[in-house]
């Protein structure tokens, strides 16, 4: 591939228009594909995506008009929305893509990687699948193809299936973003790589009237001593579980530290520098917040289910789908429809292993 790659990416909000701009930024040429149109219309006119923060500029970048004009004119697909549209935007460009492709899926949950594998198996086709444990920005939109980005990662982790695709599927990465790229050992360690979830379990449930108020606040400002101790109790659950599976994973020390650029300390006390820094975040102004409506049935019930698999109970995490349950008044814990597509009570730890790593292959 040329140092100049072609990227179609699926989805318009704040990580694709940040991912974008990442891109555009660096010479890439980048198409925006959203289903209804109504988010790329204002690129579809020939507007250029605003970004500021930790990217600033405007950039052309061009929208499709579908899932086949954006598989047709990209080298290299990135999915960037919320985990609850993942299946069925797998399904939408599954049919499209061919061998010559290579899937970002940014960021990955709930063993969506291997749902894709699986559809892309019934076609014959076989390409590398590349797993981002995070995604390279953080930020919000400030209006339609108009974002602030917060901050622009370091560090990456990622894996790639089947692994016999895993050269390709990291150099592709590297030329489109450089030499940010941690390789972990298969999806079962990016699984556990993604702390959005805990992390964002214990913001959201200790900061929830400031939510359903639609108050305007800090984020790291209110990750205080106590709102920290639960998420590094949190993070202990997730790293018994990688432990057992024999995985080595990033603690939620680290992530704060390479993701925010801040010196090493607790969980509180990297926020509240990430506050003086202007890096904190805003939180979320509504309780319809990816926080809970993607990070409960996506990340926590997901982690839970592994948890259950190792014999590491992950009592926090189960805990917090139940209580976001009884706020929401709806069952989270049956919303997953990745999960419920793979139907991972029937595989064995051994098989979920192997397809962890080589996928259908």
């Amino acid at each position: 591939m040329s140092s100049t790659l072609a990227v179609g990416i699926v989805g318009a909000g704040a990580i694709a228009c940040g991912t974008a701009a990442l891109l555009a930024r660096s010479g890439h040429r980048v198409q925006l594909w959203s289903p209804s149109g109504k988010s790329t219309a204002a690129l579809a006119g020939g507007q250029p995506l605003k970004a500021q923060g930790a990217i600033e500029g405007e950039f052309a970048v061009q929208a499709a008009s579908s899932a086949a004009d954006l598989a047709a004119h990209a080298q290299v697909i990135v999915l960037a929305l919320p985990a609850y549209a993942h299946r069925k935007m797998m399904d939408a460009i599954a049919g499209h893509l061919t061998r010559e492709h290579v899937v970002i899926i940014s960021s990955h949950a709930s063993l969506g990687a291997l749902y894709l594998a699986r559809l892309l198996k019934h076609r014959g086709v076989n390409l590398p699948i590349v797993a981002w444990g995070t995604t390279a920005v953080s930020g919000r939109l400030s209006a339609p193809c108009s974002v602030k980005v917060n901050t622009v990662r370091s560090k990456i982790d990622l894996c790639t299936i089947p692994a016999s695709g895993k050269e390709r599927g990291l150099d592709v990465c590297r030329q489109l973003f450089g030499d940010r790229f941690v390789e972990r050992d298969g999806l079962l360690a990016i699984a556990l790589s993604n702390l959005n979830p805990q992390n964002h379990m214990g913001i959201a449930l200790c900061n929830m009237t400031r939510m359903e108020l639609g108050e305007a606040w800090d984020q790291g400002r209110h990750v205080t001593p106590n709102v920290g101790r639960l998420l590094e109790a949190l993070d202990a659950e997730r790293l018994a579980i990688a432990q057992a599976l024999g995985l080595q994973v990033r603690t939620i020390f680290e992530h704060f530290h390479l993701s925010f650029h801040v010196p090493l300390g607790s969980v509180s006390d990297m926020n509240q520098e990430m506050s003086r820094l202007g890096r904190g975040g805003t939180g979320p102004a509504t309780a319809d917040s990816r926080y809970v409506t993607e990070d409960v049935p996506y990340g926590l019930v997901a982690t839970a289910r592994l948890g259950a698999l190792t014999q590491r109970p992950a009592r926090l995490h189960e805990a917090g789908v139940a209580v976001f349950s009884a706020l929401y008044g709806r069952d989270f814990s049956d919303e997953n429809d990745l999960l419920q597509a793979l139907d991972l009570d029937a595989l064995s730890l051994a098989e979920l292993k192997e397809l962890s790593r080589n996928g259908y292959a």
